[in-house]
């Protein structure tokens, strides 16, 4: 996870370190995943190897209680790769500014 934020420019990823406003975590064994229940189990991917892979989704979490949850999919397209703008900053920004004063 470290390369990846690295390359992508984030700062202050670690999970402890104060001055951090994002958390990178890997999942390489999916246990985060389906306890989550985000595996993809549509029978697409499933037909063309593709096992274990999550769900394309994004969490809003305050102190890690979840608050809000988005995930980008339909019976088309059930990775969400051909639409993937709800799970995007642009629409977690709006959504959580949108639930705010219910926090």
């Amino acid at each position: 996870m470290s390369a990846w934020a690295e390359h992508l420019g984030v700062d202050h990823y670690e999970a402890e370190d104060e001055e951090g406003r994002l958390t990178l975590v890997g999942d390489p064994e999916g246990v985060l995943t389906r306890k989550l229940e985000m595996e993809l189990t549509h029978p697409g991917p499933l037909s063309v190897g593709i096992i274990g892979r999550c769900k394309r989704f994004a969490v809003y979490a305050v102190n890690g209680e979840v608050k809000l949850v988005r995930v980008s999919e339909a019976e088309d397209d059930p990775a969400g790769d051909e639409n993937p703008e709800e799970t995007l900053a642009p629409a977690m920004l709006d959504a959580i500014l949108k639930i705010k004063d219910e926090l």
